[in-house]
């Protein structure tokens, strides 16, 4: 390939495709794709729903980031054509054309097949989830009288977020303390009902036993209920019915937040290269598409063998693989040997309400 006029075509404008960009900014000519005009620092969304930041702390302009040699479109892409090195973008006549490609989309919210799930629940991943779900809860305020008695409130205050991992923990704290912070503040009594369902035996499951404890004293803290060994069996407009030990109990709510998981990216779903079991594409430890030499993949959509299971489909793993991705790329332009890298895992870190906190680092909490 000729260096300087080689097409290299980025989708998708998260963690890995804006870094990826800026390490490439300058190697022929680079082209981002987002759906997106901002890019979203996702670990800060609960502070922005809690109204510790500002959407512009943490969704700057794409255009303000990225180097003035990258070229950004907003849109979405709906093909991607490998044979024909193309993508097609919505609303968009002429495809966009490429001699490397870097896939680098996120995932969507897996709402599992549930009933009324996806109709029903609110998603956590964007901006707009944010600003949607902060609506609901002040409707929901504004819904308590000044003589309500406390379980009226209480009623009137019910939320359920689905999924007890490390984003339904950060979401049901930062959710607790910012109700019972606007009771105190509106002078009206009683607490709000917050939920936490998950299937498994405990939260935090993709964490260690090291941190976890501190997360079940957060949640205890926060007055969450916590439900483990608990699926849900459908979800309505004001209520969300769950199964416990063959058991069913419908809550009345006030909305239902899912962040039990993600899947695939749809566009991922449609093309036709080697995935694992649960969709994701395997790449070579090159973090090349394997039989593609000219496609890359990285964060959420990708299988990399060599990652432990907590660093994988976390922010910190995007980051470190743009980096890789980007020497990779500038290798096979110039025809140089591509290199590999093991990851390591920087730490783990979790927000627990608008007070605390919890990080582990070097095996010390």
């Amino acid at each position: 390939m000729a260096a300087a006029t080689t097409k290299i075509l980025i989708i998708g404008g998260g963690f890995g495709g804006l870094f990826s960009a800026l390490e490439l900014a300058g190697t022929g000519e680079v082209t981002l794709i987002s759906d997106e005009d901002h890019f979203l620092f996702k670990p800060m969304l609960y502070e922005y729903l809690s109204g510790e930041v500002d959407a512009w702390h943490i969704a700057p302009d794409c255009k303000e980031l990225l180097d003035e040699r990258v070229r950004f479109i907003r849109g979405v892409v709906t093909s991607i054509d490998l044979e024909a090195r193309a993508a097609t973008i919505a609303n968009r006549a002429e495809p966009i054309s490429y001699d490397v490609l870097v896939l680098a989309l996120g995932g969507v919210t897996n709402f599992a097949g549930v009933e009324g799930a996806e109709q029903y629940a609110f998603p956590f991943r964007k901006l707009v989830d944010a600003n949607h779900l902060r609506r609901r809860m002040t409707e929901a305020l504004d819904r308590v009288q000044p003589d309500a008695a406390p379980q009226d409130a209480r009623s009137a205050l019910t939320f359920a977020v689905v999924g007890g991992g490390a984003s339904g923990v950060e979401l049901s704290t930062k959710m607790a303390d910012l109700l019972q912070d606007a009771l105190r503040r509106r002078a009206l009594q009683g607490e709000p009902r917050v939920l936490v369902i998950e299937m498994t035996d405990h939260v935090v499951p993709g964490m260690g036993e090291e941190i976890r404890k501190f997360v079940e004293q957060a949640l205890f803290e926060s007055r969450i209920e916590v439900h483990t060994q608990t699926r849900v069996v459908r979800v309505a407009a004001n209520s969300i019915t769950i199964e416990h030990n063959h058991k069913q109990t419908e809550v009345a709510t006030a909305a239902v937040v899912w962040v039990a998981g993600v899947r695939v990216n749809p566009l991922v779903e449609q093309l036709e290269i080697e995935k694992d079991r649960r969709g994701l594409i395997v790449v070579e430890p090159t973090l090349q598409v394997r039989g593609h030499e000219n496609v890359f993949a990285l964060g959420d959509i990708a299988f990399y063998k060599d990652v432990v299971p907590t660093l994988a489909g976390t922010a910190q793993l995007a980051f470190q693989q743009s980096s890789l991705l980007a020497d990779n790329v500038r290798r096979l332009v110039e025809g140089r040997k591509l290199k590999s890298k093991h990851f390591v895992e920087l730490g783990e870190a979790v927000s627990l309400g608008t007070e605390r906190a919890a990080v582990l680092s070097a095996g010390k909490v």
